[in-house]
Parts: C-alpha cells; structure tokens; sequence
C-alpha cells in the first residue's frame, strides 16, 4: 500500500473511506465530497489506484488536495492497459476506459483490509462508494462497526427513470411529460460496461444514496425516490452540486482562456466541449467547425481526445481542423486543444451557452453558472439529461435527437442551433429560466438552505 498519509494508525470517532469509480466525473465529484466532509472536522480518507489518486489532485479546480486538513490520499498500484480511443466506434460510450474500471477490481482485499484496520481504532467507519464500486466494497458490511452508502454521480431524475420504466408509478404531470419522452437505453453503454456494472447490482447492501444533485434542481424525483424508498429507513441525500457556487479565481492565476473571455462582450461566447469521455470523428470536427465558423457567434472550442484509462501515459491524438480554420476564426473564436478550466470559463460574464454531451458534472457546472445549453449527448446517462435540461427544466435546446445518433450533425444544424441559444428570444428565455435555478442553487447551498441543511443532517447521521 502506498499512501500520502500516516494517519492510518490515529484514533478517531468516525472516519470516512471514500472509493470512487476511475473515470474522471467520478473521481471529480468523490474528490470535492471528500472536500466538504473533511471540512466538518470528520478524517476522510479518499483510496483508488495510484494512477487515479494522481488524476483527481491533477484536476482539483482552485485548491490543493494534498494541503487540505483531515483529508488524506491512500493509493494501491495496479496494472491495467490504457488503450487509445477510437472515435469511429459505432458507440461513442468510452471502452477504452474498461480495463481501468476492471483494474478497480483489484482493490477489493486491499480496502477491506483498509476498513478493518480503520475499523479497530475507531467508533466507526463510513465507505462512501461509487455505484460502479460496489463489487469492491462488498466485504466491508461484514465488518461490525462500518456502514456503505452509495455514491451516484448522476441526478435523481436519472434514477428515478429506471423505477418508473419498470414499474410506472403514478407521478406529477409535469413529470409525466418528460418521463414519457424518455430516449432508449439503445447505443448508450458497450456490452462489456453492461456485464461490470450487474456485479456492482448483485451485490449492493447500502444504509442510503447520495445524491450529486440540490433538490432545488429535481427534487420532486428525489420526493417520488423517497416515497417508495423500501425499507422505509433507508435514507437518501442531494449534496450537490460537487463544486463551488461562487468562483474566487485569484486575480493572478488566470487561465489564457480567462484572459481571453475578459476582453469579449458580456454574454457573447458559447463555450464548446464534450468533456473527458468523448472523441468525435473527422466529420463530426469539420461539420462543427463549419457551422461554428459560419453562426457568426464568438466561441471557445475544447478540441481534445477523450481521456485514456490512465491519462499520464502515451500520447495523444491531435485533431485536424479546415485549414487556415483558426487563423480565419481569430478574431471571435479560440480553440484549445488542452485541459480546460470548465467551471471558471461557465462562471465568467462573458460566457453565455454551452454546447455540452450532457453528462451530469457538466449539466450541475452549467445550471450553477447559470448558463443555457445547446444538449448532444453521446453516451450513458447524457441522452436522458438531455431530455431533462431541454424539457424538464427548460434551459436548453438539442443539438439532434438520439434517434438520429449515428448520422453526422450537419454545419447547418449547428449553425441553426448556435444561433438561437445565443441570438434569439427563444434563447434569451432558456438564460432567464437559467439564471433562476442558478439563484436556487446558490440559495439552496447558503446557511439555512436546504443543501447545508442536507449536509448537516448526513454528517449529523453518521456521527451520531
């Protein structure tokens, strides 16, 4: 075992163990819940492979993980392939990520043997797990002074759309609008990530859910959820969004892209990215590239290759874009091909859409920065979000329907779609009804509202 941390042989009350799932979202939204625990003076310890513990401090946004009190990093070296990406595979879900989730597996003995350890000089230790962790943790009840809770690093809407689909409960209208709407699960995941998330499924045997969601957000999923919660004293939480409400970005830290946004117009600039897990083919890059170039609008565009399972190895896969492309656009657009500080380039002034995959981190980022979305989902849990942005919560347009996934968006339809989130009345409401749940959002996370509450009454449960 290797590990940032001595503190293993401490005394303590409570401690928490948190395992997250070794894909970039998840370590994400594992790593700031570590953060918000271990500020209520509880000692966390966040434990995954050698390779991922490095990913998370890599990408912490605004602060140091290793600098953090009670907070602490235990890693276990694995071995696994990191395969490159294929952006024309037939579904976009990220297989090259399989073999890291697989070599997750691996921690099984290890973190038991962690638990024990912890569990024999403390009252009692909490596992905050991953769903797709689950297999992992599966010992760890059989130890006397230890509780699982189940981390889900998606919205209770999504969830809630899995019970209603097997068992169509009666829900609000305004639900019924969007559950009926619902995409397939077609072309959403690969075989294999199906077969690795039923051996999480077989063997969950958890206290409660958290949830990275505010119930200012979908808090009637969360109320539809609790009402047929069984047994009855299995409780679930929305602690969410896992990141900051309130951007402090130090004044001589900025990013380039920051820079950039500063001398663009209030609003003006659509920020462009599918975040870590996709790669998108020649086609889709010069039909996006043309339809950007011809809406006429200002825009940053993320032009990076999905995340290998181990994204400090090998290298990576540089796009083409038209030539002359970046040279022509100069003037209102920016393309990085580097990692980009998403949630300092939504919370900027001059930011004012995003074009978006829709996977969860994403959706909360932009809803907490108050910015509409242009919905593509590719993969996963991201075609249903879509629907809940456009439909549920009305802040967004798509991109194209799922339907029509394996066809080429053409540079009209971007174009078209640009247009009308940036510069059109239809575009102006979706940043009204934005701007709204943002304020919800915040209020919701302030002293007094109903997520601090929320977070007091999770750590008061498992302190108690």
């Amino acid at each position: 075992m290797a590990s940032t941390t001595n503190h293993v042989n401490q005394q303590h009350d409570v401690v928490v163990v948190i395992v997250p799932l070794p894909a970039q979202g998840h370590l994400h939204a594992a790593l700031e819940l570590s953060r918000r625990l271990s500020s209520a003076n509880i000692p966390v310890y966040y434990v995954s492979t050698t390779a991922h513990v490095r990913q998370a401090h890599s990408r912490a946004a605004g602060w140091d993980p290793l600098n953090t009190p009670n907070l602490n990093f235990i890693d276990f070296p694995v071995t696994f392939n990191a395969p490159p990406t294929n952006p024309d595979a037939s579904i976009k879900f990220p297989s090259q990520l399989v073999p890291a989730f697989n070599s997750s597996m691996q921690l099984r003995t290890p973190i038991t043997d962690l638990v024990n350890k912890l569990g024999s000089i403390s009252r009692r230790v909490i596992v905050i797990h991953d769903f797709l962790t689950s297999w992992v943790v599966q010992d760890v009840p059989k130890i006397s002074n230890t509780e699982c809770y189940c981390l889900h690093t998606v919205s209770a809407y999504l969830m809630f759309t899995y019970t209603w689909e097997a068992a169509r409960p009666p829900v609000p209208p305004e639900a019924e609008v969007v559950l009926k709407q619902l995409p397939s699960q077609d072309g959403c995941t690969s075989p294999e990530v199906i077969e690795f998330a039923m051996k999480q499924i077989n063997v969950l045997q958890d206290a409660g859910n958290i949830y990275s969601t505010s119930r200012a957000i979908d808090g009637m999923y969360l109320d539809l959820t609790e009402k047929m919660s069984v047994p009855k004293d299995f409780k679930n939480w929305a602690l969410g969004p896992f990141n900051p409400v309130d951007l402090n970005i130090d004044k001589k830290d900025r990013h380039y892209s920051v820079e950039w946004l500063d001398k663009q117009p209030a609003s003006s600039v659509i920020f462009v990215s599918f975040g870590s897990t996709t790669s998108l083919t020649e086609d889709e890059i010069r039909e996006l590239a043309i339809g950007l170039e011809a809406s006429q609008q200002r825009f940053i565009w993320v032009l990076r290759d999905a995340d290998k399972g181990d994204i400090f190895s090998g290298e990576v896969r540089k796009y083409q874009l038209p030539e002359g492309y970046e040279k022509r656009v100069s003037e209102r657009g920016l393309v990085m091909r580097d990692w980009a500080p998403q949630l300092e380039i939504l919370g900027h002034p001059s930011t004012g859409g995003f074009m978006s995959h829709c996977g969860w981190n994403s959706c909360i980022e932009s809803i907490s920065m108050g910015v509409p979305i242009a919905a593509w989902p590719m993969h996963s849990d991201q075609p249903r979000n879509a629907l809940f942005i456009t439909e549920g919560l009305k802040i967004g347009i798509s991109v194209r329907e799922w339907e029509r996934r394996k066809e080429v968006v053409p540079a009209e339809t971007v174009e078209k779609v640009v247009r009308t989130l940036m510069a059109s009345p239809e575009g102006e409401e979706m940043k009204r009804k934005a701007m709204e749940l943002k304020e919800a959002v915040k209020l919701a996370v302030m002293e007094g509202g109903v997520t601090h509450k929320e977070m007091e009454s999770f750590v008061a449960h498992i302190t108690r």
